[in-house]
C-alpha cells in the first residue's frame, strides 16, 4: 500500500472563530478540514468545560486539516495571522496518509 507524507494541522479555537478560520483555510488552499467539539480541557489559565455553556460563547472547536506539505507554511501563517486576534493553539505534525490525492 502506497503512503503519502503530509501535515496535519490542529487548531483549537473559540467557536465564534470558526466561520474566519475556515474562511483562512479556504483563501489559503485546504483542500479540507474537520471540526470536532472541543468538550473540556486544561491549559494555561486552568481547566475549561463547556458544561453549561449557552450559545457559541466560551465554547471551544478543533479544527483539523490535512494538506500538501508544499501548502502547509502558507495555512499556518495565516492561521496565526488570525489567532494573534483570538484564543488558540495550533500544532502541526508529519503525518501518512493511503488516499494521497484527496490533500
Amino acid at each position: 500500500m502506497d503512503k503519502h507524507k503530509k501535515k496535519r494541522l490542529e487548531i483549537i479555537l473559540e467557536a465564534p472563530a470558526l466561520h474566519r478560520l475556515t474562511h483562512v483555510l479556504d483563501s489559503a488552499g485546504a483542500s479540507g478540514y474537520t471540526v470536532f467539539p472541543a468538550l473540556g480541557g486544561r491549559g494555561k489559565n486552568g481547566q475549561w468545560s463547556r458544561e453549561g455553556l449557552v450559545g457559541g460563547a466560551g465554547q471551544m472547536v478543533m479544527v483539523v486539516c490535512i494538506t500538501d506539505p508544499s501548502r502547509a507554511e502558507t495555512i499556518l501563517a495565516e492561521i496565526m495571522g488570525l489567532l494573534r486576534r483570538q484564543i488558540g493553539i495550533v500544532s502541526m505534525s508529519e503525518v501518512e496518509v493511503v488516499r494521497g490525492e484527496r490533500f
